[in-house]
């Protein structure tokens, strides 16, 4: 990741670093709170915003509801998303959620699970709100403290990213990550060639378009006096060129964001800092 200079040639070409942004917003307002004519509020979910009790959420619904609302709740045959983006639901409270996995929905294909415990069906009330909100509802397992040293060591992210004033400025900060990414979105953004956000409904792909002030570009001029602003990835300096003296300027179609990050890092590293990122809050 560092600008090419032959000066042989009497040519250099600088590059202009993009790591594809995963800061861009995602509405919040299914999971954070409702303002005049919501719905009833009812029993406040004893296990919200716990991030173990909504893996454990995770779990039971993949376990028993895949077949009608799909993996992660993506959608089934039978049933549809349970946090799609844009869709309008019927059932918002924690208490409607929760009844209708305890008693299901007459009249639609919803069964009753009478089998399942109130803390069970809590928990799955707990996933489904979390799949509604992002990464910091519902914060992904594992030893944060572990996750930071590998962020601003094995990992290199601070050379190219900031978090709370400190690290680097080539890429996005990452301050408030986990307030405007899902988590899903968030390990796709590492290890995704092809990097796609995660809508709503946890696997509901829509496309990540590179931001303008994010760009990569590469740059080739003779050498000269410098109007076009171009931040070199071998130095995060800004160089000033004159556009009109530019010998070639090409906008790359791919980020220089690293995707290997599950290759590069142990399982149990890489889970670390997934945890780390997924509670990069300013909440």
């Amino acid at each position: 990741m560092t600008g090419i200079r032959d000066w042989g040639l009497g040519i250099r070409t600088l590059l202009l670093v993009a790591a594809v942004s995963m800061c861009s917003a995602v509405s919040l307002s299914a999971q954070r709170g409702r303002g005049a004519g919501g719905p009833p509020a009812g029993p406040k979910n004893p296990f919200q915003g716990q991030p173990e009790a909504i893996q454990q959420g995770r779990e039971t619904f993949n376990a028993r509801c895949t077949v009608c609302h799909g993996f992660d709740g993506s959608a089934g045959e039978i049933g549809p998303a349970l946090g799609l983006e844009g869709r309008r639901f019927a059932l918002q409270s924690a208490s409607e959620i929760f009844g209708a996995i305890k008693n299901g929905i007459p009249t639609t294909g919803m069964p009753p699970t009478p089998d399942l415990s109130d803390d069970d069906a809590w928990k799955v009330t707990a996933y489904i709100q979390a799949l509604r909100g992002t990464a910091i509802d519902a914060p992904a397992s594992g030893n944060a403290a572990m996750g930071d040293a590998i962020f601003w060591g094995k990992a290199e992210c601070g050379k190219c990213h900031m978090i709370r004033g400190k690290g680097g400025i080539v890429g996005p900060e990452l301050t408030s990550i986990a307030d405007t990414r899902k988590t899903a979105s968030i390990v796709d953004a590492l290890t995704n060639p092809g990097y796609r956000v995660q809508g709503d409904g946890g696997a509901i792909p829509r496309k990540l378009e590179v931001p303008n002030n994010y760009q990569v570009v590469r740059v080739t001029l003779p050498d000269g006096s410098v109007s076009l602003q171009v931040l070199g990835v071998d130095d995060s300096r800004l160089h000033l060129l004159d556009r009109a003296r530019l010998k070639d300027v090409v906008y790359e179609k791919a980020s220089l964001m690293p995707r290997d990050y599950k290759s590069r890092l142990t399982a149990q590293e890489f889970q670390d800092l997934v945890a780390f990122l997924t509670r990069q809050s300013r909440r």
